[in-house]
C-alpha cells in the first residue's frame, strides 16, 4: 500500500483536541487495509516526527434515516478505520497550518 493511501485525513473534534494537548495523541482516518507499521511510517514521513505508539479501531457502519417531503429515505454510512497515534515526548504536529 502506498504511503499516500495510508493517511486519509486527520480527525478534528473536541475530544481529539484535548488528547492532543494533554498526551500528544493524534487521530487520523486511515485506509481499511493499512496496518500499524504502515501508519507509523506514513506519519513519520509526512509530518517529520517520531511515533511512539499506534492504536487502531474499525468504526462500524451505521444505518441512517431521514424524513423528507418525498417520504422516508433510508441508507447506510460506510465503516472506516481510524488510528490513534501517540508521539514521542516533546514532539508535536501542527494540523492547523496551511
Amino acid at each position: 500500500m502506498k504511503l499516500s493511501e495510508v493517511l486519509v485525513r486527520p480527525v478534528i473534534t473536541e475530544k481529539v483536541n484535548l488528547q492532543m494537548e494533554r498526551s500528544g495523541r493524534y487521530t487520523f482516518v486511515v485506509g481499511k487495509q493499512a496496518n500499524k507499521l504502515e501508519i507509523k511510517k506514513a506519519v513519520e514521513e509526512f509530518y517529520g516526527v517520531k511515533v511512539a505508539d499506534v492504536n487502531t479501531v474499525v468504526v462500524p457502519a451505521k444505518s441512517k434515516t431521514r424524513f423528507t417531503k418525498a417520504g422516508l429515505l433510508a441508507g447506510r454510512k460506510p465503516s472506516y478505520k481510524k488510528a490513534i497515534v501517540t508521539l514521542a515526548a516533546g514532539e508535536t504536529i501542527d494540523l492547523f497550518v496551511g
